[in-house]
């Protein structure tokens, strides 16, 4: 194996060249990233680096003698256009063909954007640096913010703008607040930060596109049923798709995200993936699931790499299978979650209270623990990692809860 190609040069592909380099693998990697930056941490950029308390390099992921050091080819600026499995050759979008042994695809994800979206100034998304600081360039004290999404990133980009002094409204076409990843009734209990501090939020809404303030400049966004909310700045934060257009066409299975197996091999010989991309089977839970969070992207980049040279060395992959876990500091909350909800489980607040700002909910279904959620209780929720990974019952997780009680 004389080259070994990583398409994405965020936190999962770095992970996975650390990883080659760690288990002694000395020939040719080349990291491919469509964005110029080094590799850098994409947390801070709906907080820290949009607040105004960081700047661009606070979030480097590694120091430039570290990268230096894993002697890497960088094709930064240069996406990756096409890929042709059976001769092993990757086409970036500047026409340059690289040859490859092994691949990891770790391209991440893309925001999703508005139907008919006009192209005006005053109209962001959060998912790069270059997007954070031109975000962070117009949120003025009094600057009218709407945010259309109540998901992580547009209630920590709500955070951040009330922060900085912004009048802001955030829209949501559910009915709560984060419910794609907590659930409903939970969803709602996480956010009451939100109203604590000036924030305006709305549920079950239509928007129906956007309006024109000045010429060529956003004004406000019309919605159904309703008067026009006016804006000087709209986010649109409703999510991101998997970054796999530039593989249609290939052998590769494509079904939101590239599609694996256990040990995260994408069904072709020497084909991995990893992080956003990456759906995969995951033996914990017995399903396929794609997770897009950054502890998933850090784990998946090694494991990849792992397999890739444990098949090529003539031994057993192994499967990755973990318990998924996210985060978001939301004002002074910080709200951390563990395991995987579907929508069909019941929350059980076991320690704490929405009304404190501070608490810890169990998900049960069926006589089992399924998630965890906890509201700025980190010591407490973490404990439950544990459980999960080992299947355990909800009697179990609550005989953990009463050595909390018993404290």
């Amino acid at each position: 194996m004389k080259t070994v190609v990583i398409v994405g040069s965020s936190l999962a592909g770095l992970r996975a060249a650390e990883t080659l380099r760690l288990e002694k693998y000395e020939n040719r990697i080349v990291i491919v990233g469509a964005e110029r930056h080094q590799p850098y941490d994409r947390p801070p950029l709906s907080k820290k680096v949009l607040l105004g308390e960081w700047e661009a390099e606070r979030i480097s992921l590694r120091k430039a003698e570290d990268l230096d050091k894993l002697n890497v080819e960088w094709k930064l600026g240069s996406p990756a256009q096409s890929l042709d499995t059976e001769k092993r050759v990757l086409t970036l979008s500047t026409g340059e063909k690289i040859s490859y042994d092994g691949l990891i695809i770790a391209t991440g994800s893309v925001v999703r954007r508005l139907t008919d979206e006009p192209d005006w100034k005053g109209i962001h998304v959060v998912r790069t640096l270059d997007d954070s600081l031109a975000l962070r360039a117009e949120l003025n004290p009094g600057t009218k913010v709407v945010v259309i999404g109540a998901g992580f990133i547009g209630l920590e980009v709500a955070a951040t703008a009330r922060a900085r002094g912004c009048e802001v409204v955030v829209l949501e076409g559910a009915a709560a607040p984060m419910m794609r990843g907590l659930g409903a009734e939970m969803g709602h209990a996480a956010a009451m930060v939100h109203g604590d501090n000036g924030v305006t939020m709305a549920f079950n809404v239509r928007v129906t596109g956007l309006a024109q303030g000045q010429p060529g400049h956003v004004g406000g966004v019309n919605v159904q049923d309703g008067p026009m909310i006016v804006a000087d700045v709209v986010v649109v934060g409703i999510g991101v798709s998997p970054a796999t257009q530039w593989l249609e066409g290939t052998s590769l299975t494509l079904r939101d995200g590239v599609v694996c197996d256990e040990t995260l091999n994408a069904g072709v010989e020497g084909v991995y993936a990893a992080g956003d991309v990456c759906r995969w089977y995951n033996n914990l839970y017995d399903k396929e699931m794609r997770v897009e969070h950054w502890t998933t992207a850090s784990e998946q980049g090694a494991a990849a790499a792992s397999n890739l040279l444990a098949v090529w060395r003539g031994e057993k992959p192994k499967p990755y299978s973990a318990v998924p876990f996210f985060w978001s500091d939301q004002f002074t909350a910080r709200i951390q979650f563990l395991g995987r909800c579907d929508g069909d489980e019941t929350p059980h607040i076991v320690v704490g209270s929405p009304e404190e700002r501070s608490f810890v909910a169990l998900y049960e279904k069926d006589g089992l623990l399924k998630a965890a959620l906890g509201v700025s209780r980190p010591r407490q929720l973490m404990p439950f990692r544990k459980l999960l990974s080992e299947r355990a019952s909800f009697a179990e997780a609550m005989e953990l809860v009463a050595t909390f009680v018993a404290t």
